[in-house]
């Protein structure tokens, strides 16, 4: 709700209707003398002034909602039972008028959401029902998709979904539905926060400084894109043994022949097979051919990969990973997927060409800092490969450390991870011991084989 509170000051005192203020000064009055309580956060004393002018004068200002929000949220906190009940459903009464007299302030999306979150936050106490908080969040998807993007209420929202199935109200079919309805509503929010998050880092990295405004948006992006990682790691749980293979291949068997000419159906069952691992089964096969039949894409060319690499046809499965990147127009999707077929390589042990993609993730991609760990953990794994000698060979640790670092430069939610494990790494790197005893602190070491970099030893 910030952003229907942000300015609200401005908006008081410039948006006010003058002609209507003088034919109801009662309600000017009252407006002033609320508004006075709110920003003093003495919201007990703002409820019946505010009360008057949302009653008489509904229409009078945008504050009265802005406000009015804060005013019903203190009295929910404040009280227990029945009364706490009136207040929340007042609450819920507040949004839908102020979506009714401000829809230029109010988003549908955001009010069904918020409505949805107050009866799931509430529920005991309101006696609401799984279906019932599962169709707020349904309206808000099928009503207003595009303002429908509040990390919790999308979580909420599939949450239900599936214990709507447990209670046995929803097929296990339409739970699969909606877990790709909401994973992709969050991909294209994490999209969408990631390229205005890409433009801010590349800034820096060109060695310009932000200004306090942009530093406050980094920061706001950061936190979004934080709060839908976390979001994703909890539908993916909520799904739990319902997306197992024994339940998805004898589904995906039955519907096969219904809908192996329909390119969503198909994308669907083919990501949901590869990401649970169930491909060993000949139905993976079929999936992934009937797909590229339908719709030939970047995705298609990745999946018939897939299947090549596990008939060992690796140097045909390379080329169509090279098909697929070629593929992709989309910058961002391009990143993800550079990131994806490095992750692959980087598994079969190719990891100069792994590298090569991880390195594209992060042209196209420079504020996701996992493709630096990867890399990073490639060279810790070459370590013993890579060297003439034990100290040489212990120094790629060093190297590996400094790539890792990167991640956290780059990417403020791996911060922490990222400087674990550089310094894991440099815990396997030669001691002040070893520098000393080999006599070369300060130089410079190159490093041989599919690296092809060079480390600088500390000084002592």
């Amino acid at each position: 709700m910030k952003t229907r509170i942000t300015l609200v000051l401005v908006a008081l005192f410039l948006s006010v209707n003058i002609g209507f203020a003088q034919q109801d000064e009662e309600c000017m009055t009252n407006l002033t003398i609320f508004s006075d309580y709110v920003k003093s956060k003495k919201y007990d004393e703002a409820y019946e002034p505010w009360m008057k002018v949302r009653t008489k004068c509904p229409k009078f200002n945008y504050a009265i909602y802005a406000y009015g929000e804060k005013i019903l949220k203190h009295k929910i906190d404040n009280s227990t039972g029945a009364e706490q009940v009136g207040y929340i459903k007042d609450y819920m009464k507040l949004l839908d008028e102020g979506l009714a007299n401000y829809p230029n302030k109010y988003k549908k999306g955001e009010v069904l959401n918020d409505k949805g979150l107050m009866m799931y936050d509430h529920k005991k106490d309101l006696g609401t029902t799984n279906q019932e908080i599962y169709d707020m969040f349904d309206r808000a998807y099928k009503e207003d998709l595009e303002n429908f993007k509040h990390p919790k209420g999308l979580y909420v929202y599939f949450s239900t979904a599936v214990d709507l199935h447990n209670e046995g109200k929803l097929p296990l079919q339409s739970v699969f539905d909606k877990y790709d309805d909401v994973s992709d509503k969050i991909g294209s929010e994490v999209e969408n926060y990631t390229e205005k998050l890409n433009v801010l880092v590349e800034k820096e990295e060109a060695g310009q400084a932000l200004t306090s405004k942009e530093q406050r948006y980094k920061k706001s992006f950061t936190s979004y894109l934080e709060n839908y990682e976390k979001i994703g790691g909890s539908i993916d749980s909520k799904l739990g043994q319902l997306a197992n293979c024994e339940n998805l291949i004898p589904l995906y068997k039955k519907d096969f022949d219904t809908y192996k000419n329909d390119a969503v159906w198909l994308k669907r069952a083919v990501s949901r097979m590869y990401n649970k691992e169930c491909t060993d089964d000949p139905l993976y096969i079929d999936l992934v051919k009937a797909y590229d039949a339908t719709a030939p894409s970047a995705d298609t060319k990745y999946f018939v990969a897939t299947i090549l690499f596990k008939q060992n046809k690796d140097s045909e499965a390379v080329n169509y990973l090279k098909q697929a990147f070629d593929l992709e127009t989309d910058k961002y999707k391009k990143g993800r997927l550079a990131e994806r077929i490095g992750g692959i390589l980087k598994k079969k042990g190719r990891y100069s060409e792994a590298r090569s993609y991880f390195r594209e993730s992060l042209k196209l991609n420079p504020s996701n800092g996992r493709p630096h760990l990867n890399i990073a953990a490639m060279y810790a794994a070459s370590a013993n490969d890579c060297g003439d000698n034990q100290f040489n060979k212990r120094a790629v640790f060093w190297y590996a450390a400094q790539e890792a670092r990167k991640a956290g430069k780059v990417d403020a939610t791996l911060t922490k991870v990222a400087n674990q494990t550089a310094a894991s790494y440099e815990g396997n790197a030669p001691s002040k011991g070893d520098i000393f005893t080999e006599g070369n602190s300060g130089q410079t070491i190159k490093i041989g084989c599919w690296i092809n970099g060079s480390v600088v030893v500390p000084s002592l």
